[in-house]
């Protein structure tokens, strides 16, 4: 595959700024491939410390930003990702105080190097499992402030960690600044959806994207497109909240946006729109005391493009 574009780790920070200047500034809808690497730096610092104290390199960097020429307030950016190269190997951790399974792991820093080969990834010696690539973080950034790289989640997108945000789709980020400012990190081998453990089988790899502008989308939370489904992203404080911003979006986007009669798209939705826990980061900032325990929740709504 063709590249015309390549940002290299020494490109990646924490959190989403509209104060960081632009590493690249491209035109949308040329089709022209970015190719964003991204580290695992802070996984093998902790394979080999252990201790989150003694960290030195930053957690979930993205790599940019990309200043995307006409992209304004309002907008919003297609980002299409056409193809995610892994290096040979990944890695399992599990970090005290994070995750569901806190409670039954030890508390300390858990730490296993998993192989990437052509058979696959490497989880225990008897369980290899076909690679899924994937990237956990992208966003663009906000007119004021940062916003994390970790948590939580934001409308303008952050470490959702979806399984869906994979080769062959398509996510559309709410622009909020000219420009946009792209950035993506937080590659994944494979994750379970959801991941309730915090920390999936991370690595370092190479996401390669190429971006369009869809003027005045108004979004207000990320979408997911893939060849099979339409996925609207839920933001809310409780989860209840989180469900019905999302599921509202779905039901606006068949009655506004599609011109359904609201009782079919109400019978419709409620047979056939499957909703679900998204990624782990909540949709709120944690306590400061408690940076990996999430506020809030993020929600998929899962939309069948045969229905359309």
């Amino acid at each position: 595959m063709t590249v015309e574009h390549r940002l290299g780790t020494e490109h990646g920070r924490p959190g989403y700024d509209s104060a960081v200047p632009p590493v690249l500034r491209i035109r949308p809808g040329t089709g022209e491939r970015i190719a964003f690497e991204t580290d695992d730096a802070v996984y093998a610092e902790l394979h080999d410390h252990g201790d989150l104290a003694a960290l030195e390199a930053p957690i979930n960097p993205v790599t940019g930003p990309v200043y995307v020429e006409g992209a304004k307030p309002g907008d919003a950016l297609a980002v299409h990702v056409h193809e995610i190269r892994l290096g040979d190997y990944g890695w399992s951790q599990s970090l005290p105080g994070a995750g569901a399974l806190q409670h039954r792991m030890p508390d300390h820093v858990v730490s296993r190097r998993i192989p990437i080969d052509a058979a696959g990834v490497h989880l225990t010696e008897r369980h290899v499992v076909p690679a899924r690539p994937m990237i956990g973080c992208i966003g663009t950034a906000p007119a004021t402030g940062q916003n994390s790289t970790v948590m939580p989640t934001t409308a303008l997108g952050g470490n959702m960690d979806l399984t869906d945000v994979a080769p062959g789709a398509t996510v559309y980020l709410p622009v909020e600044v000219e420009g946009a400012l792209l950035s993506i990190g937080d590659i994944h081998a494979v994750m379970a959806r959801g991941e309730s453990s915090f920390v999936a089988i991370e690595a370092a790899g190479v996401a390669v994207v190429s971006v369009e502008v869809i003027p005045d989308a108004a979004l207000r939370a990320p979408r997911v497109e893939t060849d099979e489904e339409w996925i609207f992203v839920g933001l809310g404080d409780p989860v209840q909240e989180s469900v019905r911003r999302g599921y509202e979006d779905v039901f606006d986007h068949l009655v506004d946006e599609r011109g359904w009669d609201r009782m079919d798209a109400y019978a419709v939705m409620s047979a056939l729109v499957h909703s679900e826990l998204g990624g782990p980061t909540g949709s709120e900032a944690p306590d400061p005391l408690h940076p990996f325990r999430a506020v809030g929740a993020v929600t998929l709504h899962r939309l069948p493009k045969s229905v359309l």
